[in-house]
């Protein structure tokens, strides 16, 4: 494929899986997903390999493949879709649902079209289903396998009934959950327009050419860093104290592998991390240290090995908890790898927060300061690493919630001295207007991120980046 028609078809994809974005964000019915954007599309092809992505979560965006896997081998109809939340089985942590659609041209499959939505509630022990101190899944929520949601177009009402009568808010949860099929029909709309174009046989070719493209320029992006191998170290903030993860990282060509051996072992808390957890925040690191113009798809990762010790904390087994393993466990296997390459990190947490009582159920995670880069001071007040997602704003949250905004601010001076500062976080005061419960999990509250340190430009000095 000559490279102007590539860029075209690339361009293409990447617009069909921002399209899908727009129409969840629209449709959905929650604030999570309709004002935080906490949600995410891609489009994979027949073989489940993810060929565009939209620039949505990293920590979605990443373990989606494995949620497209676990459906693969199943048959497939025009109309039919899928659904399914468990985290040893294609899933993240149980509030991020994924449905995926199988996309037909004619009779034949194309690919398929999947999106992932983390819900305000999926019936956990507390509200918002994200409970600091959970043990078992069955503690954070309903576990929902891969199974049929729509066949040949007609939905399973009684299945979608069964599922959202057993979280908080069933009717919110079905607009969500039907919003995400709205947004599969949009993407599987586009890749059918595109075959009606240009033809079935040359949007298998696009997909297989963008895959090896992106291969292709971050192989020469890896090639670029000193062969060899590299250290990290840090801890997890657990109740019962410090949790040590380790890195190598070995640089051979155009190849990179990532060994979390000497990690520790999973344990009775919700830090745990399934394997794709753990694969997604290494591909979003290695995205940021090689070329993050790559087009985002699972030819980029190719030269990618990730290595976890099964039945650690990075590739734990069924039944082990998982809430915090998505969000917290997940930044601090991205900042490892940063930090092995010598780059300053972010935050390091998402600062998840859970509102809520029988009536509703909120979500939201706080941004916070990112570190300073060579030529430049942080940004402040943002999301960073895995989570890319909005603050609620203000006047939404008090619309919808019994809440009441004290204070939003940001914390002046928090970010760290250097020769260029990291940025600050933020200070966020809410005021709870009628009796609920509230689940806080966060990190980085025993250990502050580490800056970088490297060699100055004149007489060897060194200098930090906080």
């Amino acid at each position: 494929m000559d490279p102007v028609t590539l860029q075209v078809m690339v361009g293409a994809l990447r617009a069909a899986c921002d399209e899908m974005g727009v129409v969840l964000v629209r449709s959905a019915h929650s604030a999570n997903v309709k004002e935080r954007r906490d949600a995410s599309t891609g489009l994979f092809g027949p073989d489940g390999q993810m060929v565009m992505q939209a620039e949505h979560i990293p920590v979605h965006l990443g373990a989606m493949p494995a949620a497209v896997a676990a459906v693969l081998d199943e048959e497939h109809a025009p109309g039919d879709a899928w659904i399914l939340n468990d985290p040893y089985r294609g899933g993240t942590h149980l509030p991020d649902i994924t449905v995926i659609s199988p996309v037909f041209v004619g009779d034949e499959l194309a690919g398929f079209s999947a999106s992932r939505a983390h819900h305000a509630d999926v019936g956990g022990r507390v509200p918002g289903s994200m409970p600091a101190d959970s043990k078992t899944l069955e503690e954070e929520g309903v576990v929902i396998p891969p199974t049929r949601l729509a066949r040949e177009g007609e939905l399973d009402r009684d299945l979608l009934r069964g599922l959202t009568e057993q979280m908080r808010g069933p009717k919110q949860r079905e607009a969500d959950l039907r919003a995400q099929l709205a947004a599969n029909r949009a993407g599987a709309a586009r890749v059918v327009e595109l075959a009606e174009r240009h033809g079935l046989e040359m949007v298998r070719e696009s997909m297989n050419e963008t895959l090896d493209y992106a291969e292709r320029r971050t192989r020469a992006a890896i090639e670029q860093l000193e062969d060899g191998e590299r250290e990290a170290d840090d801890v997890l903030e657990a109740a019962g104290g410090d949790l040590e993860l380790r890195l190598t990282a070995t640089v051979a060509g155009d190849e990179l592998t990532l060994d979390f051996g000497g990690s520790a072992d999973q344990y009775d808390g919700n830090l745990n991390c399934p394997l794709a957890v753990t694969t997604s925040a290494c591909y979003f690191a290695v995205r940021v240290l090689a070329d993050p113009d790559v087009p985002p798809c699972a030819g980029a990762y190719r030269p990618i090995t990730v290595k976890a010790p099964e039945g650690s904390l990075l590739n734990a087994r069924s039944p082990a908890a998982v809430a915090g393993g998505n969000v917290e466990t997940s930044s601090r296997v991205a900042d490892l790898v940063l930090q092995a390459f010598g780059r300053a990190l972010g935050q390091g947490t998402m600062n998840n927060l859970t509102l809520g009582n029988d009536d509703f159920a909120y979500y939201e995670t706080l941004g916070g300061g990112q570190g300073a880069c060579e030529d430049a001071d942080g940004p402040s007040a943002v999301h960073v690493a895995m989570s890319n997602t909005l603050n609620t704003p203000v006047e939404a949250l008090e619309l919808e919630f019994p809440l009441r905004a004290v204070e939003y601010s940001v914390r002046r001076g928090s970010g760290g001295d250097g020769r260029h500062r990291g940025g600050d976080g933020v200070v966020r005061e809410i005021e709870a207007l009628e009796e609920m419960t509230y689940s806080l999990i966060t990190e980085r509250r025993r250990h502050r991120p580490k800056g970088a340190v490297r060699s100055g430009r004149r007489s060897g000095s060194t200098t930090r980046s906080s």
